[in-house]
Formats: structure tokens, sequence, C-alpha cells
């Protein structure tokens, strides 16, 4: 089980993404990166070209940019028309304005010559909480609705994160929105499969992985299954098809993002005991993917701490590593701690996790874009 400390140390830390100038004016003749991956940290987002071994800091943060900052956390999400627009956490000054997503447009397909604009930004209702609003996931369904999760009570209170799902037209300040769920224990990454099946990580109160089956609320009133209230006044969902996929257990102490593998599998990221476990269609524990050496205590330096997760189409997986550490009964993020990892395979079989990127602070997120040529 989380801790109090735990939850106080790691899930307070906001990230940040702000806003880039103009690519390169010969971007044209360079060629593009097959995989992009996007990784929050330290209030910047970096990108990388895996393949080339290619990084750069996309955007700047806040700090570093005070009159174009943007603060961003947590996954990271590919508009899946291609056009490089993608969503995430985004809290500037928060508390006011309250912490929100951001629309982006990423300019540019290849690392080193990328850049983003701004485009929008949504702020739903929270559920009262002690605790700061924290944004997290984020998935799409296959008709363009957007899914996002937000955390909800960190460490004590009931659990009451939140499954929102947000109607296009997107690039409009604050679209329309339905919350489908708003008892959640510590909502964690999204995944949206196939059949449009969406996937939440909890990771405390009944910890696991829930999916959610449609029919989804298409509009934000009765006609379109959204005819209830939550205490915020917020339109909610009238009903919610809910029930544990996978249950917390020795594998995944903490389930906090999960993804599909693309060989009709699961893997699942635990945070605080440094594993990615992979589970079958039916829920089932198959085998962990990552794990650390025998013997080794926070940070595990063969594997770190893994939080966000993203697979591309070769199946090679990457994640973000939070670099937690303890110190005595204190856990949370060390300073240049962190990193972004990436889990090759030779046939069937997991290679060690090999570093992309480290003396990072606080990665929690990843997304992986695969520009269309």
């Amino acid at each position: 089980m989380w801790s109090r400390s735990l939850f106080a140390s790691w899930l307070a830390v906001v990230f940040i993404l702000g806003v880039a100038g103009c690519g390169s004016d010969d971007e044209a003749l360079s060629q593009p990166d097959s995989v992009i991956v996007l990784a929050p940290e330290g209030n910047r987002l970096r990108a990388y070209a895996p393949l080339r071994g290619a990084a750069q800091v996309v955007i700047p943060s806040h700090a570093d940019n005070p009159t174009q900052g943007r603060d961003i956390n947590g996954q990271v999400c590919f508009l899946p028309d291609g056009s490089g627009r993608f969503i995430a956490g985004e809290d500037t000054n928060q508390p006011n304005p309250p912490p929100g997503w951001g629309l982006f447009q990423l300019r540019g397909r290849r690392v080193g010559e990328l850049s983003a604009n701004q485009i929008t930004r949504y702020v739903p209702t929270y559920q009262p909480s002690p605790d700061t609003p924290d944004n997290y996931g984020c998935g799409f369904l296959k008709d363009g609705r957007l899914l996002t999760s937000d955390i909800g009570n960190k460490a004590g209170g009931p659990p009451n994160g939140q499954l929102i799902v947000w109607f296009p037209p997107l690039d409009v300040p604050n679209p329309r929105y339905c919350k489908i769920d708003i008892a959640i224990g510590t909502a964690g990454g999204i995944f949206v499969d196939a059949e449009d099946r969406v996937y939440v990580a909890s990771a405390r109160e009944n910890p696991g992985v829930y999916v959610y089956e449609g029919p989804f609320p298409t509009s934000p009133d009765a006609s379109g299954g959204c005819g209830q209230k939550d205490a915020t006044g917020a339109p909610l969902a009238n009903t919610v098809n809910k029930r544990l996929f996978i249950a917390a257990d020795g594998h995944i102490r903490t389930p906090n993002a999960v993804v599909g593998s693309g060989r009709g599998t699961f893997y699942v990221t635990s945070v605080l005991n440094g594993v990615i476990a992979e589970y079958d269609a039916q829920g089932r524990f198959v085998r962990r993917i990552v794990q650390p050496v025998s013997g080794e205590r926070l940070p595990f330096p063969s594997t770190g701490t893994p939080l966000g997760i993203g697979v591309d189409s070769l199946g090679n997986v990457y994640y973000a590593d939070l670099g937690l550490v303890q110190n005595g009964l204190d856990i949370g993020p060390g300073r240049n701690l962190g990193a972004v990892r990436r889990v090759r395979f030779d046939g069937n079989q997991p290679a060690p996790p090999e570093l992309l990127d480290q003396r990072l602070n606080f990665p929690d997120g990843i997304g992986v874009w695969e520009p269309r040529s």
C-alpha cells in the first residue's frame, strides 16, 4: 500500500510545458523520425528519437520562460488523426486558474527541430478534497471523444478520482463534458483498446485496473446519457459500466498506468516496487517484463520506479522512471534521480531496461508518436 508520505511527496509534483518557437528552416529537408517519445520532466517537455539517440527540450518550463511557459504533467496523448496535436495536463499558475488539460500542436517530425504551441485549455470541476487537484490520464475513443482522469484524494479520504469524457469539437475553450465516474481511488493512466473499452489504473482503495464499457455519454444532457449532476453541479452519467479487470497483487502493488502491448496483453506499472507486469486478455498474470535486481532497494538502480508507460508499433516499451527514494519513513522523488527508459525484446524475451535519459527530475508521463510519412 502507498504511504501518506509517498502520496504527499510525488503526487503533488508539477510538471511543466511551455510554448516554443518555430522549427528549423530546413526541416523539410530533414529525415523524419519514425518514433518520437515525449516525456514531461523537471518543468519541461522533452522529446526523444530512440532509434538514433537524439533528444531535445521541445518546450521550456514556465519558470524558464515566464511569458510563454505552460505547466504540464501526466500522460501525453496524441490525437489519432496524425495531425501531431496532443493532450496533456496543463496547470500553469494553479490554483488560480485551476488545473486542467491543454490541447497542443506539435510542429516538426524530427527531434532537434520540434516546437509546439497551445491551442486551448479544458477545466472540469473536481470533487471536494483537501488536496490540490491533480490531472493525469488521457485517451481517445474511436469517434474522437476525449477521456481524462484526475487523481482525487491522494493519501486519505474516500476515493474520488474522476473519469471524464469530453465532446468534440476539442479545439475550442472548455468543450462540453460529462463525468463517467467520480469514485476512483487515486486514478492513474488510461488505455483505450480497439473495441473502445477503457482501462484506468487505480492505486488506492481496492487498487487495480478497472475496465469501463460503453455506451458512453454522447452529450452533457439526459438525451446523451448524462442526465445527473454531481456535488459540484457538473453533468454526471446516468449509469457507469465498470468492473475490476486486474486486481493489485504482489507484482503490481500500486497500479499506476496501463497500456496495451500490441500482442493482446497489457502492461501495468507499479512505481513503489519498480515493476512492470504483463497480464493476459482475461486479466491473468503472465510475467514481469521489468523488475529490480534481487536485493536492490529504492531507487532500484537497475529499473528505477516506473510510472508512465507507452508502447510503439514494434512493441518497444518506454517508461517514465519517477526516481523514488526512501528517507526514513518518507518516500518521494529524489533530485536528479529520474530517467526515461526503454525495454526492447529479443524474440519474446524482454531485454534489461536501457536509459534514454537520466539525471531527470520527476518524469511522470510518456507519449509515443509515430509520424505518418
